[in-house]
């Protein structure tokens, strides 16, 4: 069998392309072939299907394709363009790369899987590419595949924002929480952030009175959207965010106390940690800072209890147990926790919400762990749409291509 013919195999070129004639140079690690069309071939036309149109001319085309055993691999060819009988002159889009790309299919694909695995920038240089090609090739497939995808079965949605930058610049992700996956993301987080969302599923053809359920965080813009956008979807507060914000009034008690207590200084993730994650060092050194007289102690037993709600059976018996836990915050002189504790109170229902819905806390911290692995893959990223691409493709759960 002739090295060409082989190579026209390994391409799986059909008829009538074929591959006339390869470069291979072992110094600059790289590997060209020269694809070809046999001659009096007729093709079909790309608009209207119309077949055995002839070659009207051609263009010279280059594109990288996957490497050959470390060597960079290049596919050259005479790209013609018809002349159809209906529409005219037309280009002829080649089966091994879709129009408009630098970039074989296969090639493509190989991005995608290893964008599923590994960062962005070391892919880029894995692959001798600019990390500007990666994200081309990753916005075309995401946003393909983000306007195909169907969502006929979307009735709890979770809102979540998410800081591009450490302290600065918030963009806001809807989530489905029946299948624990992204299916909006926004570039901002204002109350005209859910009137973009609702655009969206206008756009997809999807019945606001679907949405039964919206679980977020007690943010004002979106709950303001919401009641503009979705006044008959129920509103719940979920147990994530609500002990997020519990601990951020601790951590105010104990950043006070410690201007006075040096003992309480270096003590944070002490007390905001998961008891059942500390080390036995750390639980030791808890231990011993409960033996004292603290306001940070109380606030500590305080935010414990709450979670203790979680632990009713119904709806009823966690509003007993909310009610209970509300007198002791607001008779505890400890005024972060106090001032929590109206932002409770006046969320009372949507908290409660939560009982009857039986919306998970693991679902939404998987999401969000999802949605930081996305931006850890997207280090150094320049705009949004980077961003968004990236956690639609880590979290989005897409129907992408792959090499099957």
């Amino acid at each position: 069998m002739a090295t060409n013919e082989l190579f026209s195999l390994a391409l799986g070129l059909e008829e009538p392309w074929l591959v006339t004639d390869f470069k291979f140079d072992p110094e600059k690690r790289r590997l060209d072939l020269t694809i070809d069309f046999k001659r009096g071939a007729h093709f079909s036309c790309p608009e209207c299907s119309k077949s055995n149109c002839a070659v009207h001319d051609t263009n010279s085309r280059t594109w990288r394709h996957l490497d050959f055993f470390q060597h960079q691999a290049y596919l050259t060819a005479r790209v013609p363009r018809i002349q159809c009988p209906d529409c005219g002159v037309k280009q002829v889009v080649v089966p091994w790369a879709r129009p408009g790309s630098g970039f074989t299919l296969l090639f493509e694909i190989f991005v995608l899987l290893l964008s599923q695995q590994m960062a962005i920038a070391p892919l880029a240089e894995l692959l001798h590419v600019h990390p500007d090609s990666v994200w081309r090739i990753l916005g075309h497939y995401v946003d393909q595949a983000v306007q195909d995808t169907k969502l006929n079965e979307l009735t709890q949605v979770g809102i979540d924002e998410v800081a591009q930058r450490k302290g600065h610049e918030y963009i806001t992700v809807f989530g489905d929480l029946k299948q624990s996956k992204v299916v909006f993301v926004a570039d901002t987080r204002e109350s005209v952030t859910v009137k973009t969302f609702a655009d969206y599923l206008k756009s997809k053809k999807v019945p606001f009175e679907q949405i039964r359920d919206f679980c977020l965080d007690m943010w004002p813009a979106y709950l303001k959207g919401l009641e503009e956008n979705f006044p008959k979807s129920q509103l719940i507060f979920d147990r994530y965010h609500l002990i997020a914000k519990a601990n951020g009034a601790l951590d105010k008690v104990r950043s006070e106390e410690a201007k006075e207590h040096v003992e309480l200084k270096k003590t944070r993730y002490l007390w905001l940690k998961n008891g059942m994650n500390l080390s036995k060092k750390e639980k030791e050194k808890l231990t011993s800072l409960k033996q004292l007289n603290l306001k940070t102690v109380r606030a500590h037993a305080i935010v414990e209890s709450l979670k203790e709600i979680w632990t009713a059976k119904d709806k009823e018996e966690a509003r007993f147990l909310l009610k209970k836990w509300y007198f002791w915050a607001t008779h505890s002189r400890l005024n972060p926790i106090k001032e929590f504790a109206k932002t409770v109170r006046n969320h009372w229902e949507g908290i409660l919400n939560g009982f009857k819905c039986y919306i998970t806390n693991g679902v939404i911290e998987g999401l969000n762990n999802k949605i930081k692995t996305a931006m850890k893959r997207a280090y150094g990223f320049k705009t949004f749409e980077y961003l968004r691409t990236i956690i639609y493709l880590v979290a989005g759960k897409l129907a992408l291509p792959t090499l099957s």
